[in-house]
């Protein structure tokens, strides 16, 4: 028997074989990622070659094409750069998917000719209701026809490019590896759930339960459509969707108990609603996501890289660590975050973590919508928390313990910054590490990216590092 989602694809499918027919053949894109090999020569520092020409040097590992790691040798320092946001790591399946979401949408709520020429206009004026005109906005404002179209077929897309960056760079220990239950809080239109299925295929294979709660339940119907779609044309087993209507915090009853709890962009929309601080709501947040959980669950939240949500995360993380949990990303260590964004969503000077990526690779007709609705987007930011129980993996490797007493010339560094020009001619990137803020320099314009991690042998004793004067981080020169 036909399955009734198989409808939502058959314009698609048709669509998309003359338009291959059609296509003329594209060069392959340019690498972003601006790595440099150093050597020394006769006690002299000397540019080899550009990265992009030479092969990637594995770090302990055999080269499959799907793990690399770049190493970087300044002065006998080894920098071992593990990017956050490497392109390409989606299947062509799924490029072409997120490439062409907005057909994947037509297929299964199509607007007319008059609708499509509205779009741009009802998308600005939903982008002031979710910014300067929030405080009008009503509660279930994603159950509105106009609303919703608009939201899924902007602001959806966009959340999907930034999710499935980031979920196909991850390491395979932040999501499930056997059939379990899920919760997704504040779900939408399942945009995480689409972003998992685009950018994880190993996991197509495991049944996986999904509880997608949200207030709206027309925007999880229209979801559920669009996820369906997705599965029929890049094959696999869908994962159950049991859509629950309720909020987070209220007490909305989930049958199971959840093996992996997820959240994007939803403490948000709670910060927004309120006007008590993190610090106040934090502690609640964690006690209200805890009373979902398995005793084994793994968590993974991600937010806006803005100030506040950026705040409440980081609170988080600090509940996780003194539950027990382990890390897994973004922190290099357990230790204090040295950009915590205390008061910085008031207005203070305290720096905030988040990680940016630039959106020139993103689909041209996304970008073509955004110009059209003057909301003009050159970079992507998000911040995110992936934890697991404690001992439920070997994190030795990714997560270093505090600074011991002992010297220790080794140090793992996670990039938070775009590259700044200093003063001598060289350029640097804030870092955060167990020691706290570092300012990691070379002679090289952006030889490191936002969200890289590097893993440095520094010449002497970390713990002895100057300090640069203005930020007050650890200086590392290489």
């Amino acid at each position: 028997m036909e399955k009734f989602y198989t409808k939502f694809t058959k314009e698609y499918i048709q669509a998309e074989k003359e338009r291959l027919k059609k296509k003329p053949k594209k060069s392959a894109k340019k690498n972003s990622q601006n790595n440099v090999i150093f050597e020394e020569k006769n006690g002299k520092k000397s540019q080899n070659v550009d990265i992009k020409s030479q092969k990637n040097v594995n770090f302990g590992k055999k080269s499959d094409g799907k793990s690399q790691n770049n190493v970087i040798k300044i002065h006998n320092k080894f920098a071992v750069v593990e990017a956050l946001f490497k392109e390409n790591k989606l299947d062509k399946k799924s490029q072409e998917l997120l490439e062409n979401f907005d057909r994947v949408v037509q297929g299964v709520r199509p607007l007319n000719s008059k609708q499509l020429q509205k779009l741009p206009e009802n998308i600005k004026a939903l982008s002031h209701q979710l910014t300067d005109q929030r405080c009008d906005r009503r509660l279930g404002y994603m159950n509105e026809s106009v609303q919703l179209s608009s939201y899924v077929r902007y602001y959806t897309w966009w959340n999907l490019v930034r999710l499935t960056k980031l979920f196909s760079n991850l390491p395979a220990e932040s999501f499930p590896n056997k059939e379990c239950i899920c919760l997704d809080i504040g779900s939408g239109p399942l945009t995480l759930v689409i972003s998992l299925w685009l950018s994880r295929p190993e996991l197509r294979n495991i049944n996986l339960t999904w509880y997608c709660l949200d207030v709206s339940s027309n925007s999880m119907a229209l979801g559920e459509d669009v996820y369906l779609s997705i599965v029929a044309q890049t094959g696999g087993t869908p994962w159950k969707i049991v859509r629950v209507k309720g909020s987070f915090g209220t007490g909305t009853f989930i049958k199971e108990k959840a093996d992996f709890i997820t959240c994007a962009n939803m403490f948000n929309e709670l910060d927004q609603a309120s006007d008590m601080p993190p610090e106040f709501q934090s502690k609640k947040y964690y006690d209200q996501l805890c009373s979902y959980k398995n005793d084994d669950c793994k968590f993974l939240l991600i937010e806006p890289g803005v100030p506040k949500s950026a705040r409440t995360l980081c609170l988080l993380r600090d509940r996780f660590i003194k539950e027990n949990y382990d890390l897994i990303g973004p922190c290099s260590h357990c230790g204090e975050c040295p950009m915590n964004g205390f008061k910085a969503y008031t207005g203070s000077q305290n720096k905030w973590c988040n990680f940016a990526f630039s959106t020139e690779n993103a689909p041209t007709k996304l970008l073509k919508l955004s110009e059209n609705s003057k909301l003009t987007k050159d970079r992507a930011t998000l911040i995110f928390i992936s934890v697991v129980p404690n001992k439920s993996f070997d994190n030795s490797t990714v997560v270093e313990k505090n600074i011991s007493e002992k010297q220790d010339n080794s140090i793992s560094v996670r990039i938070i910054s775009d590259c700044m020009k200093l003063h001598n001619n060289s350029f640097a990137n804030y870092g955060c590490s167990k020691i706290g803020l570092v300012l990691v320099s070379s002679k090289i314009e952006k030889a490191f990216n936002s969200g890289d991690l590097l893993k440095i042998e520094c010449s002497q004793d970390i713990k002895k590092l100057p300090i640069d004067k203005k930020s007050g981080a650890k200086l590392i020169s290489l």
